[in-house]
């Protein structure tokens, strides 16, 4: 078995192959966070107004992709699905050596590692709230990425949010969850709201204080490590308007619903990437 060569973890440089918003959202919490300056992170794309924004928090941004393969040590690919293989198979010849990662949403390790030639690759499915800085982001290695390469790609990822490990014949699932999760609870704060307009609030107020109290709710479990069975009980009094409301959901089927919401998606997940 060929040894693996270490990735110099302070001296490192990280490339882009996709300048898009995710990996704008990746690049900028790695620099905000302070876990890499910018001048060892790098991107490559022809569009004016995206080198724009990587340059404007001090990213390399190059004309073409194998140029941003040739100074990085570790490679995360951010380009589409559909596109993902030419990609991949276009700069294969120069990812000898390189720690890859993908963060195409159903594309397989096994496929990626096939296109690159080599086993060292590392799948990320991060969610759209890394662009605040708040993701839920699951990693699964290759069967050549090592423990200390899959440390490195924690500590990336934990810059816009937070990160578990998980096989990776968990993906669908996790794609039914936390990769369509945040549409689903888009949807809770929007009727939230709505229902605060109907019982005679101001549209903004609404907002806010629906938008908020999912915010603090979520809070409260992580923070808290209480079960939501348990809080949710301290905090519907018996014959009060808490438990009122929660009757009201269950007649809904409000529970089961978001089950099969991520139940659906979970199948819809398998169909797409032929699991």
């Amino acid at each position: 078995m060929t040894a693996v060569t270490p990735i110099p973890a302070d001296t490192y440089k990280l490339g882009f192959i996709g300048a898009g918003k995710l990996a704008e959202s990746i690049a900028r919490g790695v620099v905000d966070s302070g876990v890499l300056p910018p001048s060892r992170i790098s991107t490559a794309h022809s569009r004016e107004g995206r080198r724009k924004e990587f340059g404007a928090f001090g990213v390399s941004v190059f004309e073409h992709n194998y140029q941003v393969v040739e100074v990085s040590e570790v490679v995360i690919f951010s380009v589409k699905p559909q596109i993902i293989k030419d990609v991949i198979l276009e700069l294969k010849p120069r990812l000898q050596n390189k720690l890859l990662v993908s963060v195409a949403a159903g594309i397989k390790l096994k496929d990626l590692q096939e296109w690159a030639g080599h086993s060292r690759f590392i799948r990320v499915m991060p969610n759209t709230p890394a662009a605040v800085g708040n993701a839920a982001s699951v990693i699964s290695l290759g069967g050549g990425a090592t423990e200390e390469d899959g440390k490195l790609i924690v500590k990336l990822f934990r810059a816009v949010g937070e990160v578990w490990e998980a096989d990776e014949k968990l993906f669908d699932a996790i794609t039914g969850l936390s990769g369509s999760g945040p549409a689903y609870i888009y949807l809770a704060i929007e009727a939230l709201a709505d229902g605060g307009v109907a019982a005679g609030l101001p549209r903004a107020l609404a907002l806010g204080l629906a938008s908020q109290t999912v915010l603090g709710a979520a809070s409260m479990v992580i923070n808290t490590g209480k079960h939501p069975a348990q809080l949710k009980d301290e905090v519907a009094s018996p014959g009060g308007t808490t438990i009122a409301g929660i009757h009201e959901l269950e007649k809904g089927g409000f529970r089961a619903n978001l089950m099969n919401a991520v139940v659906a998606a979970t199948e819809r997940c398998k169909k797409l990437s032929g699991s």
